[in-house]
């Protein structure tokens, strides 16, 4: 009987270490440029993201380049020169890090889709997740369409 009890004392301790250990820790600084170094871009809503393509997940995958990084803001910007999206760094909790992410209309004119997104990660060395968030912020108000294959859950 003791024995179980033992096993099962040792179990509970080696189940919450690993699970532990599987926390995943988010920068203080230079949060922007973490995004747009880690972001998997083929799941941010579909408004955003480009056409999939196999084996490419990154901004640096699709030729994407950062323009104008800063602590908590980014431009990148398509090789073709064709696609712009603006990425600011709205709030930042152990859950993740919410995000506006913006493509401005043609020639820097208003903004034409705006949306906030909700960015996680499953382990310290995993890419950043992104689904639309119902959570909102005053300095990124919705514009354009909601993408309507956003998760069901809708994020925090």
């Amino acid at each position: 009987m003791r024995s179980k009890a033992f096993v099962t004392v040792i179990a509970l301790c080696c189940t919450s270490l690993a699970v532990a250990d599987n926390k995943t820790e988010y920068p203080k600084e230079r949060i922007a440029e973490f995004v747009i170094e880690k972001l998997d871009i083929t799941s941010l809503p579909s408004a955003f993201r480009p056409k999939k393509e196999k084996d490419k997940r990154t901004f640096a995958d699709y030729g994407f380049t950062g323009h104008s990084v800063g602590e908590n803001a980014a431009i990148v910007e398509a090789s073709s020169g064709l696609r712009t999206l603006a990425i600011t760094v709205l709030d930042q909790k152990s859950s993740g890090i919410y995000v506006c992410v913006t493509e401005p209309g043609q020639n820097g004119a208003d903004t034409k889709m705006q949306t906030v997104v909700l960015l996680k990660r499953n382990n310290p060395n995993g890419l950043l997740k992104g689904r639309e968030s119902f959570r909102e912020f005053a300095a990124c108000p919705l514009i354009g369409e909601s993408d309507s294959t956003a998760d069901s859950n809708g994020g925090d």
